[in-house]
């Protein structure tokens, strides 16, 4: 049995917010750094949900230091 997602919840958080706040991001800033708190919590790879922020901080770190 696999173990359970450690940030699960607040990966469950962010969805109720952004369907109760029709998908506004920007509505849901709050919860989503709750989840980037958890994910930084956590070795890489550990948490599914939180791959979506390691790819995107990957991305961003690829184009600041390429634009040195």
């Amino acid at each position: 049995m696999p173990q359970k997602d450690p940030c699960q919840k607040q990966a469950c958080e962010i969805q109720k917010c952004l369907q109760a706040n029709n998908y506004m991001e920007s509505k849901c800033q709050a919860v989503i750094q709750e989840l980037r708190k958890c994910c930084a919590q956590y070795p890489k790879g550990r948490s599914l949900v939180c791959s979506g922020f390691e790819k995107e901080e990957e991305e961003n770190l690829t184009v600041k230091s390429g634009s040195t």
